[in-house]
């Protein structure tokens, strides 16, 4: 009995020996080791890969951001702010009109089929509203000139990025609201456009936060 008794006490302290072992390497050791290399070798992403204007952080180059103007009483949807370049479309993007605060409110894909009657009116709608906002007095948007991530939200809902084609669809637009150049505007876009990962890796693409943040610098000067 007395053996017994002994034995079971033994094998209880050695589990909790154990338990206060593995709690110290893996919850306390462990974590500050990953932290501490993260922060040195990869601050940047480590941190969420902030974006910084004005000295301050303005948002994540891994998330998206809207840029509406400022709801007016009895609207229920945002307008969009056309003197800023236009991400995709998505409800799960947060708002940010001015390039100074951010917030996330959902995300997330519709969830519909392509042959789904709202998806398809949404799409037409986003198709029809691309074409009127980009047209100027010189420069007509066509409807084969509207590519597809400028109607559709990415799986996530919250793509940072827009294909070059559309973000030069929206130069003569760009120049006209900012009084700028359509050439200063090009330049901007190429500045800012991201090749292939690795030379063949994925398509090219813009990250409209980045952009933006050096259209504002660019009508600063």
């Amino acid at each position: 009995m007395n053996n017994s008794v002994g034995n079971t006490g033994r094998m209880l302290w050695a589990a909790l020996r154990a338990l206060l072992v593995l709690t110290v390497v893996t919850g306390v050791i462990y974590p500050l080791v990953v932290t501490g290399i993260a922060q040195a070798a990869f601050n940047n992403k480590a941190n969420g890969s902030e974006i910084k204007s004005g000295g301050k952080v303005v948002g994540s180059e891994l998330i998206g951001q809207t840029y509406n103007l400022p709801m007016k009483d009895g609207e229920e949807t945002a307008t969009p702010d056309l003197k800023w370049f236009q991400p995709r479309p998505s409800n799960g993007l947060g708002s940010n009109g001015v390039n100074t605060q951010y917030s996330i409110i959902l995300s997330g894909a519709t969830n519909r089929s392509g042959d789904n009657e709202d998806l398809i009116t949404w799409v037409k709608d986003a198709k029809a509203a691309v074409i009127k906002d980009n047209s100027t007095a010189d420069y007509k948007v066509k409807p084969s000139d509207v590519p597809a991530e400028a109607v559709t939200s990415s799986g996530s809902g919250l793509d940072p990025h827009i294909s070059p084609e559309y973000a030069k669809l929206q130069v003569h637009r760009i120049a006209e609201k900012n009084n700028l150049t359509v050439a200063q505007v090009d330049k901007l876009v190429a500045d800012h456009t991201d090749g292939r990962i690795l030379g063949f890796i994925g398509e090219p693409r813009v990250n409209v936060l980045q952009l933006n943040i050096a259209l504002k610098e660019l009508t600063k000067g």
